[in-house]
């Protein structure tokens, strides 16, 4: 997992190659903790397949409120610079990896 912020979101996310999941989170979000582990392990099973990036929106506000973000947890799919899809608040790991495999 690739650690983003407001310095490194441009090139890591919008100037990738491929497609790229940002898991939106806080340390204040305990159902994004209980995610962390399982998008860990989904990084480590689909590496080479698309890239892995966390976003601490505690620290990164503005960012996550420019890229629509509103709720926690959110994971975020993006192609080409563009966002292709969103999960957002209520989801399980299952439907974050059937939407990877969709999008891959």
């Amino acid at each position: 997992m690739i650690e983003i912020d407001k310095k490194n979101f441009d090139d890591e996310v919008l100037k990738a190659e491929g497609l790229v999941m940002v898991d939106f989170w806080s340390p204040k979000c305990e159902p994004c903790k209980e995610l962390l582990p399982s998008v860990h392990a989904m990084a480590d099973k689909y590496a080479g397949q698309a890239k892995f990036c966390s976003l601490d929106t505690a620290g990164n506000k503005r960012l996550a409120i420019s890229q629509k973000v509103l709720g926690l947890p959110t994971i975020a799919f993006y192609k080409s610079g563009e966002k292709v899809a969103e999960l957002n608040t209520d989801f399980t790991i299952e439907e974050v990896e059937a939407k990877l495999n969709e999008l891959k």
